[in-house]
C-alpha cells in the first residue's frame, strides 16, 4: 500500500468523526437495582426524534445548564464545545407551561407527588390526593424529579419522570416538563442543584 493511501486511511476516522453531528445513547436496558425495578425499554419502541442523543448543539449557556424547548418538546443537557444531550421531553397544555429562567432548587429519586393547589382548584380527583401519593410506579413523577425555584421560591414545576410514556413529545401536562423515566434518571445523574434551567417558549 503507499504511503498516500495510508495516510488517507489514518485520517479517515477523524474525517468521520468530525462529521457526526449526533450520537445516539441507546442504552434503555432494565434497570433492576432501582427500588421499583425498570424494564428494558426495546429502543425500536421509541420514535428516533425523542430517543436520548449527543447532538451538535450551539448555545451560549454555560455546561451544566438544562435548556427545555418547549415548542419543539425538546430538553438539552449542555456539555460544552457545542454539544449537547437531546431528550425528548412532553411539556405542559397551552397557558400550563413555565417559561423563562428558573434553577434546580433540589432533587428527589422516585418522589411523593402532591397536587398543586390550582390543580386542585381545576379538578376534584386531585383533592383526594392533597396529603400527597407516595413514590412508586403508579406516581405521575416518575423514578426521578428536579424541583424549580426562582429566588428561593418553588415554582411548583418538575422536570420529572413519567408513568405515562407515550405522553412523551406530547403537550398534555399541567406545566411539568415529562420524560421517560431511563431518560430522567439520565438527566438526574448529570445535574446538579444549582443547575440553571432555560425553558424556551414559542
Amino acid at each position: 500500500m503507499s504511503i498516500s493511501r495510508r495516510g488517507f486511511l489514518a485520517g479517515l476516522p477523524l474525517l468521520l468523526a468530525g462529521c457526526a453531528s449526533t450520537v445516539e445513547q441507546t442504552n434503555y436496558a432494565a434497570l433492576p437495582n432501582e427500588p421499583f425495578p425498570l424494564k428494558t425499554v426495546p429502543v425500536e419502541n421509541i420514535k428516533p426524534e425523542l430517543r436520548r442523543q449527543e447532538v451538535a448543539y450551539v448555545t451560549p449557556h454555560a455546561a451544566g445548564t438544562v435548556v427545555v424547548d418547549t415548542p419543539a418538546r425538546r430538553a438539552y443537557y449542555i456539555l460544552g464545545n457545542g454539544r449537547a444531550i437531546r431528550y425528548g421531553v412532553g411539556v405542559g397544555r397551552a397557558g400550563l407551561a413555565l417559561a423563562g429562567n428558573a434553577y434546580v432548587g433540589r432533587k428527589a429519586e422516585w418522589p411523593t407527588w402532591t397536587p398543586t393547589a390550582n390543580m386542585q382548584r381545576r379538578e376534584e380527583r386531585y383533592r383526594k390526593l392533597a396529603g400527597g401519593m407516595p413514590g412508586g410506579p403508579n406516581n405521575p413523577l416518575g423514578a426521578r424529579a428536579m424541583y424549580l425555584y426562582r429566588g428561593g421560591n418553588d415554582t411548583h414545576f418538575r422536570i420529572h419522570g413519567t408513568n405515562q410514556p407515550e405522553s412523551i413529545g406530547l403537550a398534555m401536562s399541567s406545566g411539568c416538563i415529562r420524560m421517560m423515566n431511563h431518560d430522567v434518571i439520565d438527566l438526574y445523574s448529570r445535574v446538579n442543584v444549582g443547575a440553571k434551567v432555560v425553558v424556551i417558549q414559542a
